[in-house]
């Protein structure tokens, strides 16, 4: 650095350019697959007594109470192999509390965080446990094949799966037939769901659906309904304006481990790498920095860009863009369409991230 520089107390431009989503072609291993299924970063110091409630929502207290009991209850030994009383049992007098959970709420009230929470709280080692997306659960299978699958989670003693997807039927069969197989193998179930295709306007509870979907399993689940308020946006002020092009790019080549890319490229490129690397995809990234961001010109796109929305989150990865403002990237029709709920969950974390971004430009 030059005395001049350092005079002036600004920040050089480093002299290494800023990585590239677009440059970027992962090949991620079944043997990752597995052990990645934990709670992602952004959850991994979460515990029910860090989850703080809307106190104009008593299900979300009750929703803490329930879970922590459930996972009380799964402290005995592994019921596979044991010789000891299964979770499941077939053919035994119905137990005393439920042997899945199912969190049924609106995007933003917290329902991941409760998920994460119950993988923590279960007394079990952390390869007796798995946590993952409904997506990381279908890539595993197509990774493994079904029976191997089976093989790897039936000696586990919780299984989490988050935001279930329903508007698959195909994936929505096989996840619930490998659940059927994992059921009777002992391992206790607990999920949450995205909203089927066509339930406009509502965007929220999903329970019905869900125990339609997994049909002969509905009955080892106990749904809880968790009422609330995005909490990201919960008293908070709207989204960040998007900055100029300009402070973007300063702030990528300023900024330790920031990615720079023109956001209609990297729509483009998302086509051609499978979701289920999307979060290979962002690895060791400090800053994701994104310019001329607009609408996303159709729903494969749009649905595209939900995983890799979910997967920056996950990660707490700060998103710095020029362009249009986050919430303007899903069209009135997108909004109001099937997807409705996921476009929303999308909004809700991008604008969290682009808060966490402000830093990252000098003003």
């Amino acid at each position: 650095m030059s005395s001049s520089t350092a005079a002036s107390g600004h920040h050089p431009i480093a002299e290494v350019a800023p990585l590239s989503l677009c440059a970027r072609e992962p090949r991620v291993p079944a043997d990752r697959l597995v052990a990645e299924m934990v709670p992602p970063p952004r959850f991994d110091a979460v515990r029910f007594d860090t989850y703080i409630p809307d106190p104009n929502q008593p299900s979300q207290t009750e929703a803490v109470g329930v879970l922590s009991g459930f996972a009380a209850g799964l402290g005995g030994a592994h019921a596979s192999g044991s010789g000891k009383r299964r979770w499941f049992q077939k053919k035994a007098a119905a137990p005393t509390g439920p042997r899945g959970i199912y969190l049924d709420g609106g995007y933003g009230v917290g329902k991941t965080h409760l998920l994460a929470s119950l993988w923590h709280a279960t007394p079990a080692a952390p390869e007796q446990k798995a946590f993952g997306t409904f997506v990381e659960l279908t890539n595993l299978v197509g990774a493994l094949g079904f029976q191997q699958t089976v093989r790897t989670l039936a000696g586990h003693r919780l299984l989490c799966i988050d935001e279930f997807e329903l508007d698959d039927p195909g994936d929505t069969v096989l996840v619930s037939s490998l659940l059927s197989k994992l059921v009777g193998e002992g391992v206790a179930l607990a999920a949450t769901s995205n909203t089927l295709p066509g339930k406009l306007g509502e965007g929220r509870f999903a329970a019905t659906d869900f125990m339609r979907e997994i049909q002969g399993l509905s009955s080892h689940f106990k749904a809880l309904r968790i009422d609330g308020e995005d909490y990201r946006h919960r008293g908070l002020p709207e989204a960040p304006a998007p900055y100029s092009e300009e402070q973007v790019t300063k702030a990528a080549y300023a900024a330790d481990r920031a990615s720079l890319d023109d956001f209609p490229h990297l729509l483009e490129h998302l086509s051609k790498v499978h979701p289920s690397r999307y979060g290979a995809l962002t690895d060791g990234l400090g800053a994701v920095c994104l310019t001329d961001v607009t609408p996303v010109p159709d729903q494969s796109t749009a649905l595209r860009l939900v995983v890799l929305a979910d997967r920056l989150y996950d990660r707490e990865v700060p998103v710095l863009a020029s362009g249009v403002p986050f919430d303007r990237l899903f069209s009135e029709d997108m909004l109001n369409g099937g997807y409705r709920k996921k476009y929303f969950r999308a909004i809700s974390r991008l604008t969290a991230l682009a808060r966490d971004a402000k830093g990252l430009v000098g003003e």
